[in-house]
């Protein structure tokens, strides 16, 4: 399939099933954890994670047979410490981060710009829902492709690694928050009255 093969959307109740079992074979495959409740309770409760609350939003990349094959989240959670750094967590507070979460796409459908497209569709959201300050996100470099990914896109605020005794060994990441479009302007012109 072409990079015009697939269309992204926000997901609906209907695409849910679908995009858990996305988000459900990326952590057994790619990150070889399984599912950890503490890690990704999310993903079982995507509406309430991701579709019931305001200023949240789910992604679904759908091929041209309406499989979905990858997922984005954001939401308004910034980095809880701990686990994550104190001095992350302080930069990121929640209520005014977009967080990024669960930018996921099948294996088979990889290397087609679906993960680029899906999050500048999760910064257009952010952008546009307004009240953000800041776009976060984390990832597990081990997980292949991943840090590339994300250095491409966004800027490395702290790297475990180099920590002593390397941390959780995750890469925090801000990404540039686009500017919303400003309003247009009207201008209105009246006739000189003489």
């Amino acid at each position: 399939m072409r990079h015009s093969d697939y269309s992204i959307r926000t997901a609906t109740s209907a695409d849910l099933p679908d995009a858990r079992a996305v988000m459900l074979d990326t952590v057994y495959r790619d990150f070889g954890t399984g599912y950890v409740p503490r890690w990704h309770g999310d993903i079982i409760d995507l509406a309430g994670a991701y579709l019931v609350p305001e200023r949240h939003t789910l992604l679904v990349a759908v091929g041209a047979d309406g499989e979905v094959v990858g997922t984005a989240a954001l939401d308004s959670r910034g980095p809880a410490h701990p686990p994550n750094p104190a001095h992350v967590a302080e930069r990121y507070p929640s209520g005014v981060t977009a967080q990024l979460r669960r930018v996921y796409v099948r294996p088979e459908h990889r290397r087609r710009g679906l993960a680029r497209r899906l999050v500048e569709e999760l910064l257009a959201f952010a952008a546009a829902e307004g009240g953000y300050r800041a776009v976060y996100l984390h990832t597990d470099p081990a997980v292949t492709g991943a840090e590339p990914f994300w250095r491409s896109l966004a800027e490395v605020v702290h790297d475990e690694r180099e920590d002593v005794g390397g941390g959780q060994g995750i890469v925090h990441f801000d990404v540039p928050l686009p500017l919303p479009l400003p309003a247009p302007v009207t201008v209105s012109v009246r006739a000189a009255q003489t």
